[in-house]
């Protein structure tokens, strides 16, 4: 029997194409599916998935949809770090975050399990980016 694993993460985004060009471009994800899709309601939306390198766990963008979901861009872990993104080479992925604009919080540092820094995506989210330890 194969083991569970967590396939995709929803993530509320204002837009669909900004949210890809920060995955493709800055991340270095791929978009494994854009599609036409339709809301439980009928109303036409995309059905946009983004993965990593290799196939981890990917997000599927949910452009906010209402009040409520607009409400929660940049704000779905309540302040927290939400994501934990950790990739082969910090230094590149770091300099491409910083290239972007995106803000970063502080300063790297060394921990335990490898190197570490707060930043956030263009909606707000806080991410750490984790290195290899």
């Amino acid at each position: 029997m194969a083991s569970a694993a967590l396939d995709l993460v929803s993530l509320i985004v204002p837009d669909y194409d900004v949210a890809i060009r920060f995955f493709v471009d800055v991340l270095d994800f791929t978009v494994a599916e854009d599609r036409p899709s339709l809301t439980t309601d009928g109303r036409a939306k995309r059905w946009v998935v983004v993965r990593p390198p290799h196939r981890g766990t990917g997000f599927v963008l949910a452009k906010a949809d209402g009040a409520v979901q607009q409400e929660a861009v940049g704000t779905q872990w309540a302040g927290r770090v939400g994501l934990f993104l950790r990739v082969p080479r910090f230094d590149e992925t770091l300099a491409r975050i910083r290239a972007a604009g995106l803000v970063v919080e502080g300063e790297p540092r060394r921990e335990s399990y490898g190197a570490v820094v707060v930043f956030r995506d263009p909606f707000g989210n806080r991410w750490d980016l984790l290195g290899a330890s």
